[in-house]
């Protein structure tokens, strides 16, 4: 089998519906429009959200809430992640990401203290837990922010 000689499974493709197309094509003069109306114009319809003007949803529920637009969002680790490193390695977000524990970094990356850690690693990140830092230390590590 060569490459011009491919040709997709029958029945798979659909020709494309012409309308507007006169009478006999079924979908001729007002092409599935129907007659006059709103939708029937060019560049005709409703913007998405509206309600054929009753008071829409968006505007009849309470807002509530704030939302920081300046607040980081930190890519979090925790502590029982780290052991799939070797012993005395250096632990910091790009060893993070090539060893496939966090795929974005964010803003920072923050260490927490779930789990237990069995090696002894030197860590670099933006924030850790006091519980992280106690459990990074005990196992004889170290702990550095960036």
């Amino acid at each position: 089998m060569k490459l011009h000689e491919l040709s997709p499974a029958p029945g798979s493709k659909h020709k494309r519906t012409r309308v507007g197309r006169g009478l006999g094509s079924g979908l001729g003069k007002t092409a599935g429009r129907g007659h006059k109306g709103q939708k029937a114009r060019a560049g005709g319809g409703v913007r998405p959200g509206f309600e054929g003007g009753q008071m829409p949803i968006y505007r009849r529920l309470p807002k509530r809430g704030f939302h920081n637009k300046f607040a980081k969002e930190y890519a979090e680790v925790n502590v029982n992640q780290l052991n799939r490193f070797e012993n005395g390695a250096v632990v910091d977000p790009v060893a993070l990401v090539e060893a496939g524990i966090l795929k974005n970094v964010r803003d920072g990356v923050r260490i927490l203290g779930n789990g237990e850690l069995e090696k002894s690693l030197t860590v670099k990140a933006h924030g850790f837990t006091k519980s992280a830092v106690q459990k990074i230390e005990a196992a004889g590590g170290k702990v550095e922010v960036i």
